[in-house]
Protein backbone atom coordinates (compact mmCIF):
# COMPACT_ATOMS: atom_id res chain seq x y z
CA UNK A 1 0.00 0.00 0.00
CA UNK A 2 1.36 3.43 -0.74
CA UNK A 3 0.65 5.39 2.23
CA UNK A 4 1.19 8.94 1.01
CA UNK A 5 -1.68 8.09 -1.62
CA UNK A 6 -4.02 6.37 0.91
CA UNK A 7 -2.97 10.00 3.52
CA UNK A 8 -3.94 12.26 0.28
CA UNK A 9 -7.40 10.00 -0.26
CA UNK A 10 -8.50 9.39 3.19
CA UNK A 11 -7.74 13.66 4.36
CA UNK A 12 -9.69 14.24 1.15
CA UNK A 13 -13.14 11.98 1.52
CA UNK A 14 -13.18 12.79 5.64
CA UNK A 15 -13.75 16.78 4.66
CA UNK A 16 -15.66 16.27 1.54
CA UNK A 17 -18.46 14.40 3.63
CA UNK A 18 -18.24 17.82 6.09
CA UNK A 19 -20.69 20.82 5.21
CA UNK A 20 -19.20 24.47 6.53
CA UNK A 21 -22.39 24.25 8.86
CA UNK A 22 -21.78 20.86 10.19
CA UNK A 23 -18.36 22.27 11.06
CA UNK A 24 -19.43 25.24 12.73
CA UNK A 25 -18.51 27.34 9.75
CA UNK A 26 -20.52 30.04 8.54
CA UNK A 27 -21.70 29.89 5.14
CA UNK A 28 -22.15 32.76 2.71
CA UNK A 29 -23.99 31.41 0.14
CA UNK A 30 -22.64 31.24 -3.75
CA UNK A 31 -21.34 28.05 -6.01
CA UNK A 32 -18.89 26.13 -3.74
CA UNK A 33 -15.91 23.76 -6.62
CA UNK A 34 -15.09 21.71 -3.94
CA UNK A 35 -18.04 19.33 -2.01
CA UNK A 36 -17.36 19.45 1.91
CA UNK A 37 -15.10 21.48 3.15
CA UNK A 38 -12.08 23.69 1.42
CA UNK A 39 -8.53 23.06 2.39
CA UNK A 40 -8.24 26.33 4.02
CA UNK A 41 -10.95 25.43 6.38
CA UNK A 42 -10.18 22.22 7.70
CA UNK A 43 -6.55 23.92 8.47
CA UNK A 44 -8.35 26.79 10.26
CA UNK A 45 -10.30 24.70 12.32
CA UNK A 46 -7.35 22.28 13.10
CA UNK A 47 -5.26 25.41 13.54
CA UNK A 48 -2.16 24.75 11.21
CA UNK A 49 -1.41 26.49 8.38
CA UNK A 50 -2.85 25.83 5.03
CA UNK A 51 0.53 25.90 3.42
CA UNK A 52 1.35 22.64 6.34
CA UNK A 53 -2.20 21.26 5.64
CA UNK A 54 -1.87 20.97 1.54
CA UNK A 55 1.56 19.04 2.23
CA UNK A 56 -0.33 16.74 4.37
CA UNK A 57 -3.15 16.11 1.67
CA UNK A 58 -0.08 15.67 -0.04
CA UNK A 59 1.60 12.75 1.93
CA UNK A 60 4.48 14.55 2.72
CA UNK A 61 4.13 13.31 6.76
CA UNK A 62 7.21 14.37 8.55
CA UNK A 63 7.26 14.98 12.39
CA UNK A 64 3.05 15.43 12.48
CA UNK A 65 2.81 15.95 15.93
CA UNK A 66 0.25 14.43 18.44
CA UNK A 67 -1.40 17.55 18.57
CA UNK A 68 -1.78 18.04 14.90
CA UNK A 69 -3.38 15.30 14.20
CA UNK A 70 -5.85 16.09 17.31
CA UNK A 71 -6.53 19.08 15.30
CA UNK A 72 -7.13 16.90 12.55
CA UNK A 73 -9.72 14.65 14.15
CA UNK A 74 -11.61 17.51 16.09
CA UNK A 75 -11.71 19.58 11.75
CA UNK A 76 -12.76 16.20 10.59
CA UNK A 77 -14.77 14.73 13.40
CA UNK A 78 -13.32 11.44 13.19
CA UNK A 79 -14.19 8.77 15.54
CA UNK A 80 -11.85 7.37 17.48
CA UNK A 81 -10.97 4.63 15.16
CA UNK A 82 -10.94 6.91 12.01
CA UNK A 83 -8.23 8.97 14.30
CA UNK A 84 -6.01 5.53 14.92
CA UNK A 85 -6.32 4.83 11.18
CA UNK A 86 -5.16 8.29 10.18
CA UNK A 87 -2.27 7.62 12.96
CA UNK A 88 -1.15 5.16 11.21
CA UNK A 89 -1.01 6.26 7.68
CA UNK A 90 1.45 8.97 9.13
CA UNK A 91 3.59 6.88 11.02
CA UNK A 92 4.54 4.85 7.36
CA UNK A 93 4.64 7.67 5.56
CA UNK A 94 6.87 9.07 7.80
CA UNK A 95 8.38 5.65 8.31
CA UNK A 96 12.43 6.17 6.68
CA UNK A 97 12.41 2.75 6.01
CA UNK A 98 9.78 0.58 5.31
CA UNK A 99 8.81 -2.53 7.47
CA UNK A 100 10.23 -5.77 6.02
CA UNK A 101 6.59 -6.87 4.55
CA UNK A 102 4.84 -9.88 6.62
CA UNK A 103 4.70 -12.94 4.84
CA UNK A 104 1.94 -15.78 6.35
CA UNK A 105 3.21 -18.50 8.20
CA UNK A 106 1.87 -21.60 7.35
CA UNK A 107 0.83 -23.68 10.74
CA UNK A 108 -2.00 -25.98 11.77
CA UNK A 109 -4.50 -24.00 14.01
CA UNK A 110 -4.10 -25.24 17.86
CA UNK A 111 -6.10 -28.46 18.72
CA UNK A 112 -6.96 -26.66 22.04
CA UNK A 113 -8.28 -23.90 19.77
CA UNK A 114 -10.60 -27.11 18.02
CA UNK A 115 -11.82 -28.54 20.97
CA UNK A 116 -12.76 -25.31 22.51
CA UNK A 117 -15.03 -24.91 19.27
CA UNK A 118 -16.25 -28.43 19.10
CA UNK A 119 -17.43 -27.93 22.60
CA UNK A 120 -19.92 -24.70 21.58
CA UNK A 121 -22.67 -27.50 20.27
CA UNK A 122 -25.43 -25.07 20.68
CA UNK A 123 -24.31 -22.45 18.78
CA UNK A 124 -21.98 -21.53 15.61
CA UNK A 125 -18.50 -20.45 16.06
CA UNK A 126 -15.73 -19.57 13.77
CA UNK A 127 -12.17 -18.19 13.96
CA UNK A 128 -11.21 -15.74 11.14
CA UNK A 129 -7.91 -14.37 11.15
CA UNK A 130 -6.83 -10.71 10.29
CA UNK A 131 -7.86 -11.27 6.58
CA UNK A 132 -10.96 -12.48 7.44
CA UNK A 133 -10.84 -15.73 5.93
CA UNK A 134 -12.07 -18.95 7.98
CA UNK A 135 -9.30 -20.86 9.56
CA UNK A 136 -11.69 -22.88 11.74
CA UNK A 137 -15.18 -23.69 12.69
CA UNK A 138 -17.51 -25.98 14.36
CA UNK A 139 -19.72 -28.11 13.12
CA UNK A 140 -22.60 -25.80 13.05
CA UNK A 141 -20.37 -23.45 11.86
CA UNK A 142 -19.56 -25.06 9.02
CA UNK A 143 -23.45 -25.64 8.43
CA UNK A 144 -24.11 -22.00 8.87
CA UNK A 145 -21.15 -21.04 6.25
CA UNK A 146 -20.83 -24.12 4.13
CA UNK A 147 -21.14 -21.57 1.01
CA UNK A 148 -18.34 -19.69 2.36
CA UNK A 149 -16.18 -22.60 3.12
CA UNK A 150 -17.19 -24.00 -0.98
CA UNK A 151 -14.19 -22.19 -2.34
CA UNK A 152 -11.54 -23.60 -3.88
CA UNK A 153 -8.50 -21.25 -2.78
CA UNK A 154 -7.83 -22.22 0.76
CA UNK A 155 -8.22 -20.76 3.49
CA UNK A 156 -11.78 -19.74 2.58
CA UNK A 157 -12.03 -16.28 2.47
CA UNK A 158 -15.18 -14.08 3.73
CA UNK A 159 -14.44 -11.00 1.13
CA UNK A 160 -13.90 -12.94 -2.03
CA UNK A 161 -17.35 -14.79 -1.18
CA UNK A 162 -19.11 -11.20 -0.60
CA UNK A 163 -17.52 -10.00 -4.39
CA UNK A 164 -16.83 -12.55 -6.23
CA UNK A 165 -19.48 -15.53 -5.26
CA UNK A 166 -23.14 -14.31 -7.05
CA UNK A 167 -24.53 -16.48 -4.29
CA UNK A 168 -23.56 -14.22 -1.25
CA UNK A 169 -26.65 -11.61 -2.63
CA UNK A 170 -28.96 -13.79 -1.64
CA UNK A 171 -26.90 -15.26 1.60
CA UNK A 172 -26.37 -11.28 2.94
CA UNK A 173 -30.13 -10.17 3.24
CA UNK A 174 -28.25 -6.49 3.32
CA UNK A 175 -25.91 -7.50 1.22
CA UNK A 176 -24.84 -3.80 0.44
CA UNK A 177 -23.94 -3.13 4.29
CA UNK A 178 -22.26 -6.46 4.53
CA UNK A 179 -20.32 -5.90 1.47
CA UNK A 180 -19.45 -2.19 2.86
CA UNK A 181 -18.49 -3.61 6.06
CA UNK A 182 -16.20 -5.78 4.65
CA UNK A 183 -14.54 -2.98 2.92
CA UNK A 184 -14.03 -0.97 6.24
CA UNK A 185 -12.33 -3.92 7.80
CA UNK A 186 -10.22 -5.08 5.21
CA UNK A 187 -9.13 -0.94 4.69
CA UNK A 188 -8.14 -0.47 8.59
CA UNK A 189 -6.35 -3.83 8.52
CA UNK A 190 -4.44 -2.44 5.65
CA UNK A 191 -3.95 0.90 7.83
CA UNK A 192 -2.50 -1.35 10.79
CA UNK A 193 -0.32 -4.03 9.00
CA UNK A 194 0.72 -2.15 5.34
CA UNK A 195 3.20 -4.77 4.79
CA UNK A 196 1.14 -7.97 4.83
CA UNK A 197 1.42 -9.81 1.20
CA UNK A 198 -1.38 -11.56 1.86
CA UNK A 199 -3.35 -8.90 1.99
CA UNK A 200 -2.36 -6.73 -0.50
CA UNK A 201 -3.19 -9.55 -2.85
CA UNK A 202 -6.37 -10.38 -1.78
CA UNK A 203 -7.26 -6.17 -1.61
CA UNK A 204 -5.76 -6.52 -5.29
CA UNK A 205 -7.37 -9.40 -6.52
CA UNK A 206 -10.87 -7.88 -5.76
CA UNK A 207 -10.21 -4.27 -7.34
CA UNK A 208 -9.23 -6.36 -10.37
CA UNK A 209 -12.10 -8.43 -10.49
CA UNK A 210 -15.15 -5.90 -8.83
CA UNK A 211 -15.95 -2.74 -9.63
CA UNK A 212 -18.13 -2.52 -6.70
CA UNK A 213 -15.04 -3.13 -4.50
CA UNK A 214 -13.15 -0.51 -6.19
CA UNK A 215 -15.78 1.80 -5.36
CA UNK A 216 -16.06 1.37 -1.94
CA UNK A 217 -12.30 1.03 -1.27
CA UNK A 218 -12.15 4.47 -2.59
CA UNK A 219 -14.17 5.79 0.11
CA UNK A 220 -11.94 4.88 3.05
CA UNK A 221 -14.55 3.49 5.08
CA UNK A 222 -12.70 2.33 8.71
CA UNK A 223 -14.88 -0.13 10.94
CA UNK A 224 -14.55 -2.62 13.93
CA UNK A 225 -16.60 -6.07 13.52
CA UNK A 226 -17.19 -6.92 17.20
CA UNK A 227 -20.85 -6.99 18.09
CA UNK A 228 -24.26 -6.71 15.87
CA UNK A 229 -26.47 -8.70 13.73
CA UNK A 230 -26.77 -10.63 10.67
CA UNK A 231 -29.69 -11.22 8.60
CA UNK A 232 -29.04 -14.16 6.07
CA UNK A 233 -30.95 -16.75 4.04
CA UNK A 234 -29.52 -19.84 4.52
CA UNK A 235 -30.12 -22.15 1.41
CA UNK A 236 -31.63 -25.06 3.52
CA UNK A 237 -33.35 -23.83 6.94
CA UNK A 238 -34.39 -20.10 5.13
CA UNK A 239 -34.31 -16.93 6.65
CA UNK A 240 -32.27 -16.64 9.82
CA UNK A 241 -31.23 -13.04 12.17
CA UNK A 242 -28.57 -14.00 14.55
CA UNK A 243 -26.15 -11.69 16.79
CA UNK A 244 -23.06 -12.25 16.93
CA UNK A 245 -19.73 -11.30 19.62
CA UNK A 246 -16.16 -11.58 18.34
CA UNK A 247 -13.32 -11.65 20.65
CA UNK A 248 -10.16 -11.81 20.34
CA UNK A 249 -7.79 -14.80 21.10
CA UNK A 250 -5.28 -13.65 23.91
CA UNK A 251 -3.03 -15.78 22.56
CA UNK A 252 -2.89 -15.03 19.03
CA UNK A 253 -4.01 -11.56 18.47
CA UNK A 254 -3.90 -11.94 14.82
CA UNK A 255 -7.26 -14.69 15.16
CA UNK A 256 -10.63 -13.34 16.21
CA UNK A 257 -13.01 -15.72 17.15
CA UNK A 258 -16.96 -15.49 16.59
CA UNK A 259 -20.54 -16.98 18.09
CA UNK A 260 -23.88 -16.82 16.56
CA UNK A 261 -27.12 -16.75 19.01
CA UNK A 262 -30.67 -16.64 18.22
CA UNK A 263 -33.16 -15.33 20.12
CA UNK A 264 -34.96 -18.08 22.48
CA UNK A 265 -38.22 -19.33 20.58
CA UNK A 266 -37.81 -17.15 17.75
CA UNK A 267 -38.03 -18.57 14.28
CA UNK A 268 -34.52 -18.06 13.97
CA UNK A 269 -33.87 -20.37 16.83
CA UNK A 270 -36.04 -22.97 15.16
CA UNK A 271 -34.15 -22.65 11.83
CA UNK A 272 -30.75 -23.03 13.94
CA UNK A 273 -31.71 -25.93 16.03
CA UNK A 274 -33.19 -27.52 12.26
CA UNK A 275 -29.76 -26.49 10.96
CA UNK A 276 -27.65 -28.36 13.95
CA UNK A 277 -29.57 -31.51 13.36
CA UNK A 278 -27.93 -31.59 9.69
CA UNK A 279 -24.34 -30.87 10.78
CA UNK A 280 -23.03 -34.22 10.03
CA UNK A 281 -23.77 -32.92 6.35
CA UNK A 282 -20.67 -30.54 6.45
CA UNK A 283 -17.10 -30.87 6.85
CA UNK A 284 -15.87 -28.22 9.78
CA UNK A 285 -12.57 -26.59 9.78
CA UNK A 286 -10.78 -29.14 12.37
CA UNK A 287 -7.66 -28.96 13.92
CA UNK A 288 -5.66 -30.17 11.37
CA UNK A 289 -6.31 -27.46 8.28
CA UNK A 290 -2.80 -26.33 7.62
CA UNK A 291 -3.62 -22.74 6.84
CA UNK A 292 -1.52 -19.26 6.62
CA UNK A 293 -2.44 -16.86 9.31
Amino acid sequence: MEARGDIKEFLTTRRARLTPQQAGLPDYGGHRRVPGLRREEVALLAGISVEYYNRLERGVATGVSPAVLDGLARALQLDDLETDHLRRLLQAADSPTPGRPSRPKRRRVHPALQQLLDAMTGVPAIVQNGRYELVATNALGAALYSEVLDQEQKPPSFPRYVFLDPRSQSFYQDWDESAELTVALLRTRAGQDPHDLALQAVIGELSTKSETFRRMWAEHRVREHRSGKKRLHHSVVGDIELAYEGMELQTDRDLILTTYTAEPGSASADALTLLSTMCAEFDPLGADLTTET
